[in-house]
């Protein structure tokens, strides 16, 4: 039987370039989508399935967000002497329970693989999940709660990938398709390679990996003798080569939608989606909608 996945790691370390001046002085993950920033829904499908422990690898000027996930004394004394019992019950919700978030520091950016490795001791010897908090999923299943349903039946390491457009497959790692493996839903198969950010002419198949990751310990020491890749960043697809030699990789195509809050126009496009969804503001926000757009 597979060993239960109780951790994930955040990696919130990044500058967050593409979105300055606003991430001047407030990290990138901190972006609201609606009402909740970016960050709050990584770890929504976290605890959706059946985290424990919440790491985060952060870096400088990165403290709001562990400020985020602790208690905010003043506030919720003056919600509840207001008596607004219901946003306080909402943000009570939202908290991990006490003692389940470690924060760790990447103190220089070298890439997505270096930050991995930089949660080595709190990970310790066992799987884990990794979420990038950029990739913003939308789904009636969460993806990773999905891909744990699939690691208890095959156990190894798992990635969840999707559909791109064959002529951007330069901007991902993508992965080559082998045998399929029953999930229930007819996307799920062995991973045959992975290549980072191939050109379409080379590339091994059109499936991106979206973010999301269950990866068994034996990656940080791959990672710990990693040398620099594509971008001259420590890249983690070229860790998962390697562990490809001595590990089953199987791959999961996500049924959902995916949202790129890393880029402008999928953060803006992730806060249509969602306030679309709100019951609260739905109606509303689509009669400015149509009004913006001369519908």
């Amino acid at each position: 039987m597979s060993q239960r996945i109780r951790k994930a790691v955040f990696p919130v370390a990044g500058l967050g370039t593409r979105f300055l001046p606003a991430t001047k002085a407030m990290p990138k993950e901190m972006l609201t989508v609606v009402d909740r920033p970016v960050i709050q829904y990584a770890v929504d499908e976290a605890r959706a399935a059946g985290i424990e422990h919440f790491i985060f690898v952060t870096g400088r000027n990165k403290g709001v967000i562990e400020d985020h996930f602790d208690v905010q004394v003043e506030l919720e004394a003056t919600l509840r002497e207001r008596g607004k019992f219901d946003i306080l019950n909402e943000l009570q919700k939202d908290l991990p329970p006490a003692g389940s978030s470690s924060f760790t520091r990447q103190q220089s950016p070298l890439g997505l693989g270096h930050a991995v490795w930089c949660a080595r001791e709190l990970v310790g010897n066992e799987p884990f999940a990794l979420l990038l908090p950029d990739m913003v999923m939308k789904a009636a299943v969460p993806c990773l709660a999905s891909m744990s349903s699939l690691y208890e039946r095959t156990g190894g390491n798992i990635l969840s990938v999707e559909q791109c457009a064959p002529e951007m497959t330069h901007r991902y790692g993508i992965v080559g398709v082998g045998e399929d493996v029953p999930d229930g839903e007819g996307s799920a198969f062995q991973i045959s390679q992975m290549v980072e950010k191939p050109e379409p002419d080379v590339a091994p198949s059109n499936l991106f990996i979206n973010g999301r990751y269950i990866l068994q310990p034996e990656i940080f020491d791959i990672l710990s003798r990693q040398k620099a890749g594509a971008g001259g960043e420590i890249q983690i697809t070229d860790a998962m080569v390697e562990l490809m030699q001595t590990q089953s990789f199987f791959g999961q195509e996500f049924h959902g939608q995916t949202f790129d809050c890393g880029s402008k126009i999928g953060f803006l496009a992730a806060n249509v989606a969602f306030a679309l969804e709100r019951e609260d503001i739905e109606g509303d926000f689509r009669a400015e909608l149509e009004m913006i757009l001369g519908l």
